[in-house]
Formats: structure tokens, sequence, C-alpha cells
């Protein structure tokens, strides 16, 4: 009897994401600009919930601004993994950051983290659609074949945002890191490439201009067309 062996794929390789600006409704994601950025993004996350919104993430939150610029100017300047987009709304300031990293070109797999999502930005349709315009760019331009998101298993609302944004859980690692001496058990989602045009489709509905009222609050939950 021949074993059982998985179905052919391409076994050509995705290219790499670069700086590019992906334009939306809302606002948009472009390369992050130290000079504009660092100040306005230090005000936003370092307030009263500066704990707990640094609280899963790999660095932070930083003691003085001095620290925070160095970090900026580090990420805006890589070009290889991670690659960062700052998340601006319609009058182009930054209100959060998000990046594409532990890119597998070969495989054609990549992963959305360092999500840094400030207050100004949290429960807004641009929070929704910023995940929507680097899924797109993931899938529709870049060609890969799984998107991932991992976090911290403690961390709920971040569980909770993966579902909400189309992810489907696959598993816990356990002890899978030591973070900022801690350990971390690591929740893994992803969203493959034939789920992608449904996933589209519910995002795109969702985000239309006819799903918000007048004080822009959403008819429909994207939970329910997700």
């Amino acid at each position: 009897m021949l074993p059982v062996v998985g179905p052919p794929v391409s076994d050509h390789p995705a290219p790499r994401p670069a700086h590019v600006t992906l334009e939306g409704r809302f606002g948009r994601l472009r390369p992050i600009d130290p000079a504009r950025d660092t100040a306005r993004l230090y005000a936003l996350s370092h307030g009263a919930e500066r704990e707990a919104l640094w609280a899963y993430l790999f660095t932070g939150p930083y003691a003085d601004p001095q620290d925070f610029e160095a970090h900026v100017v580090t990420i805006a300047a890589s070009l290889h993994d991670p690659v960062y987009w700052a998340v601006a709304d319609r009058n182009d300031d930054a209100v959060g950051w998000l990046s594409l990293m532990r890119i597998d070109t070969r495989h054609r797999v990549i992963e959305v983290g360092s999500i840094l999502y400030t207050p100004a930005m949290q429960r807004t349709a641009l929070a929704t659609e910023a995940q929507y315009l680097l899924a797109r760019h993931v899938f529709d331009d870049l060609g890969y074949r799984r998107y991932e998101w991992k976090c911290n298993d403690l961390n709920a609302p971040s569980k909770r945002s993966a579902v909400r944004f189309g992810f489907t859980y696959e598993g816990l690692f356990r002890q899978h890191m030591i973070v900022k001496g801690r350990n971390r058990d690591t929740a893994w989602f992803a969203m493959l490439d034939h789920e992608w045009p449904a996933k589209k489709v519910a995002y795109e509905r969702w985000l239309a201009p006819g799903n918000f009222d007048a004080d822009g609050r959403q008819r429909t939950r994207l939970g329910a067309v997700n």
C-alpha cells in the first residue's frame, strides 16, 4: 500500500513584504516615520493604561521618551523580519503599529504580530480595517498560503480578537517562550489562503458605509458575518 501524502502544491517562494502604503477608508497602513510619529505614539501608549497595553508585548513600557524613541527608530528601519507599519488615521496621524514577522517565503507562511493598538484606536473601525488591509496584502498581493496569529495564552483580549478577525484556533504550545522573565504558553491561530475569499467578503461587508449609522456605530458585528 502506498503511503498517503498531501495534495501537490506549487513550491514557488512568496516575495518578502516591503514598506508599501496600504490605503483604507478609515485610515492607512504606512511606514513608521520616527520624526513624525514618536512623540505622538509615546503619549498615546504611556498613559494610565500603559502597563496593561504593554503587558504581553516583547518590550515596553518605556521608562522615558528617549528609550521609546530608540525603539521606534529600530523598528522603523527593520526591512527584513519583522516589517512594521504605522496604523494612521484619516489625518495620517499614527495611532498604533503592527508587523509581519516570522516570514517563511519558501513555505509561504507569515505572521501578524507585535500589535500595538493604543486607546485612540481601540474599538474603532480603523482597528478592524487595519487587519483587513494587512490580510489582503498577505494573500492577494504577496500570495502567502498561511497567515498566523500567535499570542500569550493569558492574553484573553488578543485571543478574542484573533477569532473575530477570522483566524482559527489551532492549539496551545506550552512553555513556548520566556518573555520579560516570565513563562509564555502560546496560543496559535491561523487563516489559510483558501479561506481568505470568504473572509474578505465578510470584512468588506462589515467595512461598507451602510454598516454604520449616522453616529458611526456598527449595525452588524464582524463576528456575525466572518
